[in-house]
């Protein structure tokens, strides 16, 4: 057309300018704020509500500016959520895996629709997510929901599950809990992070869209983690899972502590990775690599070098190589300024030298990336890191002294291993005690790679097929556990303090009085260090049946010290040996046959028709743990990219068992072969109503050929061990079955080390909530609480 001043595509491509873009389709992050008038809701029952008289919080930028205000929930809201929840987890669980498939299906193509909206809400509230992660984990997780019946068969849904994050925690650690738990039919309540919570009510309202029920999906924001604490107040809830700063997570499990609902926690943020070069490494892209995630990419963990001493100089030339020129990076807050000048001086004052990119300002909140050369593992520095670009580089000669570096945090998040030697980095990455091993690379993800927090880095596994199992209950346990019980006033300081009065000395036995049964610690039957024992009487309270010994705290410190010296010979043992020595345990009941039914007999008021039939089911899920042993241990994973992803079934380490009331010998034998089967050392506390059956197996043990200290039989007060068990920093796990104020306990305590609780309020009856020990789904149910999961991943050209 004459005088048009369109240009044709021709004239673009010869001006080299952009073409006019193409309308959007969909409304930008700014239009979806001011449709809210930039006020956010919550999100009940399929829609945001306002409710009158509630405060607010407001959001703010990186440069300060306002990006919307978010509503402070009550405890009014939390019933409403709860309700509706109730009701969206009947419509959702109600769908055939096949249309939960569908729904999360249809969310990847509303995310491609409004992946840009998505993804500007996120950098403006500064919880940046890539909508391309948040496919990946759609797709992976809608065929995990198509497939639950056909390979899950024997588990069901939850019900109602509370996702809790910090503030500080990514929108994608937030949905890779959301999605698995809404693909396993559960319905979710969501308590997000301010950070997080625009986008996450932008995804509730998509969700919407795509078809998911009214309330399978609530949001419930607030001012912080406390509004978790009072979601897991309703009866409603069926589980709690906490992602975020170890902080926030302590205070949560604190203040839910004798609620009666399983929380699980995931403190990664601030956790203290090693990033480990051997003189086998390929060290420009090792430098690179050490640039990238210490200095160039958002920090959730604090990451220490470790280098080995030969290349030393090697990689320092290259560190300040690439560094020469880097920009100062912004903190947090001149706060944060104060710890980081602290941290550098106290790195000199111990004879660290620094490598900076530029001289530091004297003030402002801005820092150069800075690396402390000779750094040691005991400094306050490298312990606990300061916020900010600090780099601490600690050297080693040999592999041995690479991996106890490695080991050395308290953490057990993640490590980067760079070497070319293929066998030198699986076995550094075998040896590593962490959830995430790199070989020459560093933070991969994907929701294929089951990942479980080690040590302080978590208790529950995310992730993978594994991760789902935190959303599902077996199918043999009863849809109505016990009623909820609510936190009682409890002297924490002096829980398991009191002594039994029914307690006697040894020596004031009279010479008529039934024998005593001895402990088992270290491989030896032993009495008490108290030197004291209980009186056991017959079921109807009458006469003595025999006296057993008065354990305690320095009986339990004995076990663990046994326990801690065998256990790591133990796990690297081959399957077939572990298997081996449980068909000759196996083996050694069946020969003491007569006594221990005897024993229950006499202990339980079991007829002895009964109790040997008990023998006989104890005999053989002995033998079932022994063909257990090697027949689920991990495997490849599928990667959507080059590479290799190893998945690792692993021991927690030495577990500390109270055991149950009910089938005093089944269960216990139940849970030793899945402690034992899966590597671990145990220290087992029978039932104090029923001990006898557990002190009768201790004969069967003398006469295996299990490593002396490897199994531990400590008899006593349940609220005295169970109190030492907490206390003590080497024991990994505690299954629990006792009282509510021992579960109180617990949960309150064992947060500072971290330790993983499986715990079951007994009434009186013995009843835990209807487990069936007889059940064989209760192998593979206690077989998942005995391992922790590692990921191995090895890219490829």
């Amino acid at each position: 057309m004459a005088g048009s001043t369109i240009k044709t595509v021709h004239d673009i491509f010869q001006s080299m300018e952009y073409g006019p873009a193409a309308a959007s389709s969909t409304a930008t992050a700014q239009a979806w704020l001011d449709h809210h008038s930039r006020s956010l809701g919550l999100f009940i029952d399929g829609k945001f509500i306002h409710p009158v008289g509630r405060q607010s919080c407001s959001l703010t930028d990186s440069k300060g500016g306002n990006v919307c205000s978010v509503v402070c929930a009550v405890e009014d809201d939390v019933s409403q959520c709860a309700s509706s929840a109730v009701s969206g987890y009947k419509a959702w669980s109600g769908l055939t895996c096949h249309q939960r498939a569908k729904v999360l299906l249809k969310l990847v193509s509303v995310l491609g629709q409004h992946g840009q909206c998505v993804s500007e809400l996120c950098e403006a509230c500064g919880a940046s997510c890539s909508p391309s992660t948040l496919v990946r984990l759609l797709q992976y997780y809608s065929s995990w929901a198509q497939l639950r019946d056909t390979l899950i068969s024997n588990w069901t849904p939850l019900g109602v599950v509370a996702v809790v994050v910090s503030d500080d925690c990514s929108l994608y650690s937030l949905m890779l809990k959301v999605i698995p738990a809404l693909a396993m039919g559960n319905s979710v309540v969501v308590v997000p992070g301010q950070s997080t919570a625009p986008a996450l009510l932008l995804l509730a309202q998509l969700f919407m869209g795509a078809g998911l029920p009214a309330g399978a999906l609530n949001v419930l924001t607030g001012s912080d983690v406390s509004l978790g604490a009072k979601v897991a107040q309703s009866p409603s809830i069926s589980y709690i899972t906490y992602s975020g700063n170890k902080q926030n997570g302590v205070t949560l499990c604190k203040a839910t502590a004798g609620m009666s609902v399983p929380v699980s926690f995931s403190p990664f943020i601030g956790a203290t990775c090693p990033f480990i070069i051997f003189e086998s490494a390929d060290i420009d892209s090792a430098v690179d690599g050490v640039i990238e995630t210490a200095f160039k990419k958002k920090r959730e963990v604090h990451w220490v070098l470790c280098v080995q001493e030969s290349v030393l100089d090697t990689v320092v030339a290259r560190l300040k190589l690439r560094m020469a020129g880097m920009k100062c990076v912004g903190l947090h807050s001149d706060e944060d300024r104060v710890l980081v000048d602290a941290a550098v001086l106290a790195a000199q004052q111990q004879g660290a030298t620094l490598v900076q990119s530029c001289a530091a300002p004297p003030t402002g909140s801005q820092y150069p990336p800075t690396v402390l050369c000779g750094s040691v593992p005991s400094s306050p520095f490298v312990i606990s890191p300061s916020p900010g670009p600090l780099l601490p580089l600690m050297t080693f000669r040999s592999n041995t002294e690479a991996v106890t570096l490695g080991n050395h945090s308290p953490h057990g998040k993640a490590a980067s291993v760079w070497t070319e030697d293929l066998t030198l980095a699986l076995e550094t990455a075998k040896s590593l005690s962490v959830g995430s091993v790199w070989v020459n690379s560093h933070s991969v993800s994907d929701p294929c790679l089951s990942v479980s927090g080690h040590k302080d880095s978590g208790t529950c596994t995310d992730g993978g097929q594994e991760g789902l199992y935190q959303f599902l209950r077996p199918s043999s346990s009863p849809s109505t556990p016990l009623p909820r019980s609510f936190p009682v006033s409890l002297d924490y300081s002096k829980f398991g303090t009191t002594a039994s009065p029914t307690v006697i000395p040894d020596d004031s036995d009279p010479a008529s009085a039934p024998k005593p049964y001895l402990q088992f610690v270290g491989g030896k039957a032993c009495k008490s260090v108290s030197g004291c024992s209980v009186a056991i009487q017959s079921p109807g309270g009458g006469s003595v049946l025999a006296y057993c010994t008065d354990g305690g705290r320095k009986d339990v410190r004995n076990a663990v010290e046994a326990a801690i010296k065998v256990q790591p010979g133990w796990m690297k043992k081959s399957p077939s040996a572990r298997a081996q020595s449980l068909y000759s345990l196996a083996k050694g009941l069946e020969a003491k046959r007569k006594d221990i039914s005897t024993s229950i007999n006499v202990q339980s008021g079991l007829s002895m028709e009964e109790a040997e039939k008990e023998v006989e089911l104890s005999i053989i899920r002995l033998s079932d743990w022994a063909a257990y042993c090697d027949k689920v241990q991990g495997g490849n994973l599928p990667m959507p990219q080059s590479g290799s992803a190893l998945s690792y079934a692993e021991a927690l380490g030495v577990l500390g068992v109270i055991l149950p009331d009910k089938n005093t010998l089944l269960s216990m034998v139940t849970l030793l072969g899945a402690a034992v089967a899966t590597g671990n050392a145990v220290i087992l506390v029978p039932s104090e109503k029923y001990p006898l059956p557990a002190l009768a197996f201790i004969q069967v043990l003398q006469a295996s050929d299990l490593p002396a200290g490897l199994v531990n039989v400590i008899s006593g007060s349940k609220d005295q061990l169970t109190a030492a068990l907490a206390h003590h920093s080497v024991i990994k796990a505690i299954w629990y079955w006792g009282k509510a104020e021992g579960c109180q306990f617990l949960q309150y305590t064992c947060t500072s080390p971290l330790k993983t609780l499986r715990l079951f309020c007994q009434n009186d009856a013995g009843e835990d909530g209807g487990k069936d020990w007889c059940h064989s789904l209760v192998l593979e149910e206690m077989w998942r609480n005995a391992v922790q999961w590692k990921s191995v991943w090895i890219p490829t050209a």
